[in-house]
């Protein structure tokens, strides 16, 4: 299957440069930076791509270097872009390691391109032959135009039966838990299959800290997701499936970089939805491809190609 064809992965939010502090320490003692590019619904679409599934991406850029650089990207990557390319700017992140255990990510995108975002962008013909249509919590953060085309998106996959796949991905810095709440709780009383961390489940369930894995995941699957999945960091995951409880530790691995590790889970589990593969097996791709991703510095860089998920279960340290 090619990107595009019917049974793929739909996707669309906002994709930013990515300028990366080398090194550890303060942002004011960087010298050197790297450039890339960062989203998580962009992230997710890299990593399924690279597993095999055919994937489109949908977004508006600025017509700038940037805009150029994801576009460019993304098609490298296998991605089928639907790019609406504005005279607005594209969003810049800036991340920096300010110890080893703390990642520091900073966003300049008030009024960018993707904050532009309406219903119209959408082309209702990619969301009808689509097998699964993802959007994360992220995009109706950015404003009140982008959050009609989530909804819009969402009624467009309803209508045709296409599965809707919601991460919430809260991000404080774009809007304040008060405000972030109801909306997700409607977004995610609509999704068949929701994915959330440990605090963004409180958030959703308006509950405080104290609750077993076991307990937000079945909490969530009241919501209204027949697929709750409870990202839980180095403790694993644990996922209701039409009333089944899972559970799954994560891998042992060096944690290099955390940033993009849940979008990487999301792409492996969606992946192996879309391939008609059970619970067990979406979980585990999940969890893999999470583990690679933390592995290495990068948003997608390391994300993994099917020929590279048995390697952190090898023995070998040295592949000849």
């Amino acid at each position: 299957m090619t990107a595009g064809t019917p049974g793929g992965l739909v996707t669309f939010g906002e994709t930013m440069g990515l300028l990366t502090a080398d090194g550890t320490g303060p942002l004011e003692s960087a010298r050197s930076f790297s450039y890339g590019i960062g989203g998580a619904e962009s992230n997710v679409a890299i990593g399924a791509a690279r597993l095999g599934a055919p994937v489109t991406w949908i977004g508006r850029l600025g017509a700038d270097a940037t805009g150029d650089l994801v576009e460019r990207r993304l098609r490298a990557e296998g991605v089928r872009v639907h790019a609406i390319r504005d005279d607005g700017f594209t969003g810049l992140m800036v991340k920096h390691r300010r110890t080893a255990a703390v990642v520091t990510v900073d966003y300049h995108r008030a009024g960018s391109s993707a904050s532009r975002l309406s219903p119209e962008d959408i082309p209702a013909e990619l969301i009808h032959r689509a097998g699964v249509l993802h959007i994360t919590g992220i995009t109706p953060a950015l404003s009140a135009s982008a959050a009609d085309t989530v909804r819009h998106a969402v009624a467009l996959a309803r209508a045709a039966g296409v599965t809707i796949s919601l991460d919430v991905n809260h991000r404080p810095k774009l809007w304040p838990p008060e405000r972030a709440a109801p909306v997700l709780r409607e977004l995610a009383a609509e999704a068949d299959v929701l994915f959330a961390g440990v605090a963004e489940a409180e958030l959703l369930l308006g509950i405080g800290p104290g609750h077993s894995a076991a307990e937000l995941a079945r909490a969530l699957a009241v919501l209204g997701p027949r697929q709750a999945v409870l990202k839980d960091g180095a403790r694993g995951c644990t996922a209701v499936v039409d009333g089944v409880e899972h559970r799954l530790p994560a891998l042992a691995v060096p944690v290099v970089d955390p940033v993009g590790a849940g979008d990487a889970f999301v792409a492996g589990y969606l992946t192996e939805l879309l391939a008609g593969h059970g619970p067990a097996q979406r979980l585990a791709t999940a969890v893999t491809v999470g583990a690679f991703a933390v592995s290495v510095p990068g948003d997608c860089e390391g994300l993994p190609r099917r020929t590279d998920l048995a390697a952190l279960t090898s023995t070998e340290d040295i592949q000849r």
